[in-house]
């Protein structure tokens, strides 16, 4: 997906939608960690993600450019206007899903807004709809987040990175890398909208 307005009048449906980025620092300011985009094809491996996807919190394109390599179908936006997709956009104030192609939400959100962002994807997707996203494995952790997110919406699956994935805060890389590699552990959580069963947990090696 390039940077270009391609769906012609594209950020005037966000004024529609209500969508502001007067949070720009208090949000996402300090909390932007790019992911490795190989942590798509670890996902890819043991799990079918649909073909169109809505990846919300795009930051400088990691994950929906790998996406795309896979033949994937991205619409990409940010509440940050960091070079790629659209900026300005902030999720947690839209009231209905942008695209009525796309039923399928996928984003590694900032931490501290990720049950705001999962609650906002699961009442934005409709019943079968798979909210996916790229989180600390300690984001299972938490009586609040217990109570407020996973007794009342349990993830249908949780796919636990065997090795260490890397999330470059500001998307550097090199410094990450330099600095012997991550030692925070990562899973991807899934969320199907409707299901209430209990949580499936597979590894991804």
């Amino acid at each position: 997906m390039s940077n270009k307005d391609w769906t012609g009048n594209y950020k005037s449906t966000y004024v529609t939608l209500g969508a502001s980025n007067h949070t720009d620092k208090e949000r996402q300011n300090e909390d932007y960690y790019a992911t490795d985009p190989k942590a798509i094809d670890g996902l890819k491996k043991v799990f079918d993600i649909p073909n169109v996807v809505y990846e919300c919190c795009c930051g400088q394109g990691h994950l929906s450019k790998r996406l795309e390599d896979f033949g994937h179908k991205v619409y990409s936006t940010d509440l940050v206007d960091r070079g790629y997709g659209v900026g300005g956009v902030d999720f947690l104030k839209l009231d209905k899903m942008p695209y009525d192609d796309c039923n399928c939400i996928l984003t590694n959100p900032p931490y501290k807004f990720g049950s705001d962002i999962v609650v906002k994807a699961l009442d934005l997707l409709s019943d079968g709809g798979y909210c996916i996203m790229f989180l600390k494995t300690t984001f299972l952790e938490s009586k609040k987040r217990y109570n407020e997110l996973f007794s009342k919406y349990p993830p249908k699956y949780m796919f636990q990175f065997v090795n260490r994935v890397l999330c470059a805060k500001n998307g550097d890389f090199e410094t990450m890398i330099a600095g012997g590699g991550s030692a925070v552990a990562y899973a991807f959580f899934v969320w199907e909208k409707g299901y209430k069963g209990d949580t499936i947990i597979k590894w991804i090696s």
